[in-house]
């Protein structure tokens, strides 16, 4: 695996994955694949209680490629983006995301998969889809459904990024520490604490038990949103600008159509 690293801790019963493609670890169809083959890994291991996921560096990801949100790539990388949500579905594996740094996009929709997140002082988090003329499918639904429609609104609708205590406020960070220090003490004394004594077993079914409805909502409407995207949006004469011009370091020209 080129794009992703994982490292077994406590008798194989956690499993680290690291984001390995420094400086925005930006989540291209590599790295994606990578992460599938993992996840695969993942279905043999019955002793594996938790799943983390964080970005090498200085921050967690930039996100998914913008060069592959273009109208003739974004098809196969939304199939492929996607098919990891549905792994982790499958899997119900417990997942915590460790994060400083910029988490952006794919990368903010991959944190909010996971049962719990946990910053520091320097993590942002956004949803700037927007800005470049498209609309993020999974935060679509995990946002709402994590944080309510009103805040979730907020952050798809704007774009905006926010700091990790805003995060907290929002309600999709567990715990902000003040540094990266502090952060894998404290994250380390909650798999210890409240991961490990627990059977790998029933874990599987609290995660299945607990999210019932979540995945329910996941697994139904994630494609129609997919669909949304690819046969409608990406038909659009802004939508194709929108990515155009980021990619040309220039200023959008909407035509509001």
């Amino acid at each position: 695996m080129e794009k992703v690293k994982v490292e077994y801790l406590y008798d194989n019963s956690v499993a680290r994955v690291i984001l390995n493609a420094p400086k925005g670890n930006v989540m291209d169809m590599i790295m994606m694949s990578d992460m599938q083959t993992l996840f695969n890994e993942f279905e043999k291991m019955n002793d594996l209680k938790l799943i983390t996921f964080e970005g090498e560096g200085n921050h967690f990801s930039f996100g998914a490629s913008v060069e592959e949100h273009k109208k003739e790539q974004a098809g196969k990388m939304l199939e492929n983006f996607h098919a990891l949500f549905y792994s982790l579905i499958k899997l119900s594996i417990p997942t915590g995301a460790k994060v400083w740094g910029q988490c952006l996009g794919g990368a903010m929709e991959l944190c909010l998969m996971c049962n719990f997140i946990f910053t520091d002082k320097s993590a942002k988090f956004g949803q700037p889809e927007i800005v470049l003329g498209v609309f993020p499918p999974p935060a679509s639904l995990l946002l709402p459904l994590k944080i309510g429609s009103a805040k979730a609104e907020e952050l798809l609708i704007t774009g905006k990024t926010i700091s990790a205590d805003e995060a907290k406020v929002f309600g999709f960070v567990n715990e902000v520490f003040d540094d990266s220090a502090s952060l894998s003490i404290g994250f380390e004394a909650f798999i210890k604490d409240y991961i490990l004594p627990k059977s790998a077993t029933s874990l599987r079914y609290a995660v299945k038990a607990a999210r019932k409805v979540f995945n329910k909502v996941i697994m139904e409407e994630l494609k129609n949103l997919e669909k949304m995207y690819v046969n409608e949006m990406m038909e659009t004469e802004d939508s194709n600008e929108g990515i155009v011009s980021f990619l040309e370091k220039r200023k959008p020209i909407w035509k509001n159509k």
